[in-house]
């Protein structure tokens, strides 16, 4: 799935940028990610870690875990939220 800049509203740029994320690692969370046990019912949840390798707000993190919400309305999709952990050794895979 591509996303495309239309697809990105602006309170879930704003949480980007808030949280460090970009465009391209939620295309990637959204079609290579496993499932988000936290979704709510009626939202997919899916959540993928990168390498991260680099200072986030003054702090080392090896990892970025993001996670992103979003619904399908028929062939169209409704991102809700994404959301960004940074450390390490994060399980992969949803394992």
């Amino acid at each position: 799935m591509k996303i495309k800049d239309a697809d990105i509203q602006h309170h879930l740029e704003a949480r980007m940028l808030q949280r460090g994320i970009s465009k391209e690692e939620i295309e990637i969370t959204i079609n290579k990610g496993w499932s988000a046990e936290d979704a709510k019912e009626g939202t997919i949840g899916k959540t993928f870690v990168f390498p991260y390798n680099n200072y986030w707000e003054g702090k080392y993190y090896k990892e970025t875990e993001v996670t992103v919400y979003y619904k399908m309305k028929e062939d169209k999709i409704i991102l809700l939220t994404a959301k960004a952990r940074y450390g390490k050794n994060f399980k992969k895979g949803g394992n």
